[in-house]
């Protein structure tokens, strides 16, 4: 992650989703993935390779993603494609509903109801 005062530090477990639900989506090699996740959050978030491809090869050992050299439509060249796997999408369902949880718990400090 680039520092700079309006971006975000992730947790290795908050990239972890953030991939696996970006592949939700269909195939996509490394940069696809990067830039999908920084258009999204409108830059907030840039993924950098030193973050992105031990996550994905991190994925890919858990059996969540899958990966495979393909040529790219556009273009003349390979590129890795990481696919999401069935075991990747019930990890993403828990992983999502655990982020929902921990978003309402720290949103109930942050703005209590009634102080006081």
């Amino acid at each position: 992650m680039k520092k700079d005062s309006n971006r975000i530090e992730l947790l290795q477990g908050t990239l972890d989703m953030l991939i696996l639900r970006t592949l939700l989506l269909g195939p996509a090699h490394g940069h696809q993935i990067a830039k999908h996740i920084q258009r999204t959050t409108e830059d907030v978030l840039q993924v950098e390779h030193g973050s992105l491809y031990p996550a994905l090869h991190r994925l890919e050992r858990k059996g969540w993603v899958s990966s495979k050299w393909e040529m790219a439509k556009d273009r003349n060249r390979e590129f890795k494609y990481y696919r999401l796997s069935a075991a990747g999408k019930k990890q993403l369902l828990m992983e999502e509903s655990k982020w929902k949880l921990l978003a309402r718990a720290i949103a109930r400090v942050m703005r209590p109801a009634e102080e006081g």
